[in-house]
Formats: C-alpha cells, structure tokens, sequence
C-alpha cells in the first residue's frame, strides 16, 4: 500500500502482459508497486483489438508466458491461432490466478510523468489530478496501443457509424444488410475482411498499398484425453500432428529452442540458400509452407530477410498465388505487392485473397481513385461517390511511441522525451533512455519487440528490469540511468544492423512512415532475439555496462 503521500517504490503504466508480469515479479521482490492502466480490465492491445477475426499470428502454444510451470500445465488453448476472446479469456486468467488486480487502478489514463531530481522520485498525474510518487517507473505501454486516425477532410460530415479496428466496442456490432467500407489493407483488415463479408450487403475495400500475406491453416488443437500417448514426439513448432500433451512434455526443450532463434520462436527453419537449390526444390519448400501455413514461410531459406534476389523469389511465389486464388484479373493485380515480401509484417489470413471472389466485394486503389472526403452519406474519391451506412478505419497504430508521446514525460532539467526524440527515438537497449533515471521501457525502440513473439520478448526485459534492480538494491545504488555514450552507440548500431535488412527497405510502420510528421527512423532491433539477449546478458554481468549507476 501507498503511504499517506502517494508514494510507492514502483509504478507501472499499462495492465497488458508486460504490465501484469512487470506486477508479478515486483510482488515477489517485496516492492510497494502500482499498476495505472486506462481500460477497464487488463489485456493491453487485446483488450482493445475486438474486431471481428481478431486472431494471434503466433500460434497460441507459443504465445502464452514461460515463468510459471504450473500456469503452462493448466491452461487449455482450443486453437492453434487464438482468438482475441481466448487471448484477453488467459490475461484474465494470470490476473486472477496470481492476484495481481487489487494492485491495478482501472479507468485511469496517465497525463504526466515528471523526474523529481532533488528527491530522486517519478511524479505521475493522472486523468482525475491524483498524483503518485514512485522511486521507479516501468513503461509497459505496449507498442501498438495508440491508434492512428490519419485526418480525413470532413470527417465529421459522415452520418453513419465510424469505427476503428484498434478501438472496437464492446458490444457486438450489428452489420447485417449495411453498406460498409474499410480504409486500409494491414493485418487488422486482412483478418477483419473476411469475417464481415459474411453479413454486410455490400464491403468497399479501399486500399493504398496492397500486403503479402500467408493463410493460417488455423485448426483446433489436439488432445490426448486418456494421457496415455506412447512416446510422444518433441516439437519443431507449427506441427499439426503433434497433440498438445506431446508439447507438453518437451515445453522447456520447445521454449529453449525458441529462446535461442532471431525471432524467439520455434520455428523450423531451413538452413538453404533460395540461390543455390533448384527451382523445383525451391517450389517444393514454399509449397509445403504454403500449405502448412503461418509465419514459418518467411523462414523458407535462410536468405530472404538479407539478400534481395533470394527474397523476390518468395515474393513472387506469393504472387503467383494471388494470381490464381483472385477470379478476377483487374483484382488480383491490385492486391499484388511489387515491393520486397517482410518488409511491412507478414500477414497471416483466413480465405483473405479468395474473399474478392464474392459478389457482394469491391476493390478500390486509392493510388488511382484518390480519396476525396467524408460525406454525409459516406465517401467521395475523384472519380466516384460511395453511399456508405458505415466505416471502418483499418488504419493501424503510431507504432513503438505513440503512447510515450501521449503522456507529457520529463527527465533531468525538465527535458522532454518528444523533443529528445524529435529526430527518432534514441534508447540504450531499448530499456532505458539518457535524462531519464529510474525509467524503462517494455519492448521500447532499439529491442526486438515487435519483430518477435512479444509475451517471450517481454519476459526476457522484464526479467533483465527485476534482476537490475536487485542489483541496486544489494549494492545500496538507488539511482540507474543510460549514458550518453552507450545510448549513442546502440542507435548508431541498430541502424548499422538494420540496413541490410528487407524489413528496412520500404516504407512501413517499422519506420514510422505511416504517421504524418513522425521522424522516419527503423525503429526496432533487426539484429535478432538470441544476439540481443546475449548483449544484455552481457551488460549485466559487467556490472551494467553502459549505465550510470549511484
């Protein structure tokens, strides 16, 4: 409990899964620590992300926390990719399971973060101008938890319901016999469109830059009621074969392998080069992880991510399936990308492509139909006028900062993290920031995060956040802070990483490039999940290498 001051050893900001583990291992440690989270239950992005066909691209046994045995042991998934219910269903789960919400203050938005350095505390001020005091304060705002709403003329004109794929409601929403168009053709639309095709009179897709995406193959997960499966084999990942009780029992062995893997999954990975196998052996790969489905197919050869003539054969792989699931040719043109595949997030789809063969579907490129305005009755662009009852915003999130800008934080000499950031976002580790001590960030620019599983990423940060400051407890230190020098280092080395990389070669949310005015800058560490825990593992053991610590 907070003393008559306010004030707590500990605040977290955000009740997602970095927030509740956050929460988790301050209670083991003792620490008087509060959780500030705007929703009113806990999930993060899951909590918001309601839209119809909201699903993980990560399969469900993999996307679920590894501190706790007994929690992997007894929890049931029912699908190989789980739904949003079943996702904020589990973060419910831990929450009650392991007590955390009577220290989580719900329906509560933090305004203002301010680094008192006389007395060495965060004051933080909420939406109803309580402030709290804490020595320490851990972001866990998540890196896609503010939704872009690009400003569209006349908005405000359009009499029908506006709704966006990042903050769905609550209640169902009834689109039987509407008229509906989508902005927007990012993962949330591409799960979204072929779940609301089912009830509308008629979808209008509109659509700027088309996406590679790969079908899920989704499928109920197996299990073995009687337990008694002889000799069970161990997991490769994406295996559908396999029963649950089989990943099971090797789950430590399955979890290592993904803790040692660039993107902190256990994936099955094919150590060939694209170039030097046949083009039918290079067929016979991409069609077997076609047909078995997910992210895996990225990881078809070991090349695509770096070399550009080994990645243009996967992409045009993809193409050539556009080509025969779309009728129409006009369509499946326009849905074709040209640009590198895993540049933008590889999509994961159920009968995305196959959906513009119904008759109740439009296709509009926004590239030679430019959008107009709003209008009272739905959408103009220069050449048409779309009579809409409703629409749907797919136009995804300020990704990695967005959150962090929405709350006015200041560290030393009042200095503002919008304008430290102002030319991109500088961190050492993506865990810290210079001028702001006793500040981290979960999965903040400059770590793996959103190139990875985010539940492992987020475990490892806030593992390496709790062992730091059982350092600094044990070494009576009570000040840590990133310098200068290490912070400078670790950006110049995460674009140096990054510049080979496809995911850096063209424009996408990585970069920032879909938020107008927003510095354009790679903001995630392309180096790799294994390299990136080596080097953190590294600073530690040399007595945090890289930080001021008093």
């Amino acid at each position: 409990m907070a003393d008559k001051n306010n004030r707590y050893d500990l605040i977290i900001i955000g009740a997602g899964f970095a927030g509740m583990y956050s929460l988790y291992k301050a209670k083991l440690a003792n620490m008087n620590a509060i959780v500030i989270e705007r929703a009113s239950g806990v999930g993060g992005t899951w909590y918001w992300n309601r839209y119809p066909g909201a699903r993980c691209d990560v399969e469900s046994m993999q996307y679920s926390y590894q501190f706790s045995k007994e929690l992997q042991d007894e929890w049931e998934w029912t699908e190989k990719y789980a739904t949003q219910p079943e996702i904020l269903k589990y973060a419910n789960h831990v929450a009650e399971r392991f007590n955390l919400k009577k220290n989580i203050r719900f329906n509560t938005e933090v305004k203002s973060a301010k680094y008192d350095e006389t007395n060495n505390y965060w004051s933080i001020k909420d939406n109803k101008n309580i402030t709290i005091k804490a020595t320490f304060c851990i972001m866990a705002t998540g890196c896609l938890s503010t939704i872009n709403k690009p400003h569209f003329k006349n908005i405000n004109k359009f009499n029908g319901k506006i709704l966006h794929t990042g903050n769905w409601p609550h209640n169902k929403v009834d689109l039987k016999g509407k008229k509906v168009g989508i902005i927007g053709t990012g993962s949330s639309a591409i799960q979204c469109i072929p779940e609301i095709i089912k009830d509308v009179n008629h979808l209008y897709v509109f659509q700027r830059t088309p996406h590679y995406t790969v079908p899920a193959r989704n499928n109920p997960l197996k299990y073995s009621r009687d337990n008694t499966l002889d000799n069970p084999r161990a997991p490769i990942g994406y295996d559908d074969d396999l029963y649950v009780e089989e990943v099971k029992t090797h789950y430590s062995n399955f979890r290592l392998k993904a803790q040692n893997s660039v993107a902190a999954l256990a994936l099955p990975i094919n150590e060939e080069s694209a170039l030097e196998v046949s083009k039918y052996r290079r067929n016979e790969v991409y069609e077997d992880r076609w047909e078995k489905g997910g992210v895996p197919f990225i990881a078809a050869f070991q090349d695509l991510n770096f070399n550009r003539q080994a990645n243009e054969t996967a992409a045009e792989f993809v193409r050539s399936k556009i080509k025969t699931l779309v009728n129409d040719h006009k369509t499946a043109e326009m849905l074709t990308p040209t640009y590198p595949i895993g540049c933008k997030r590889l999509a994961v789809d159920s009968n995305y492509y196959e959906t513009f063969n119904k008759t109740n579907i439009s296709l509009i490129d926004l590239n030679t139909e430019p959008l107009d305005e709003f209008i009272t009755n739905g959408l103009s662009t220069d050449k048409n006028i779309y009579d809409l009852d409703v629409i749907i915003l797919a136009t995804g999130f300020d990704a990695m900062t967005g959150t962090l800008f929405n709350i006015d934080i200041q560290g030393r000499n009042n200095i503002k993290l919008k304008d430290k950031w102002a030319e991109g976002p500088k961190t050492y580790l993506g865990l810290s920031i210079e001028s702001f001590p006793n500040f981290f960030t979960i999965s903040g620019p400059g770590s793996p995060s959103v190139l990875t599983n985010m539940i492992v990423s987020i475990e490892q940060h806030v593992d390496w956040i709790f062992d730091c400051l059982k350092f600094m407890k044990n070494n009576k230190k009570t000040i840590i802070e990133a310098s200068l020098e290490a912070e400078k280092k670790w950006v110049e080395h995460n674009q140096v990483v990054s510049t080979d990389h496809v995911r850096s070669s063209c424009s996408s949310w990585y970069i920032g490039a879909n938020i107008k005015g927003k510095a354009k800058i790679f903001m995630p560490y392309v180096g790799g999940y294994s390299n990136y825990v080596e080097k953190c593992k590294q600073v530690s053991e040399n007595n945090y290498e890289g930080f001021i610590v008093k």
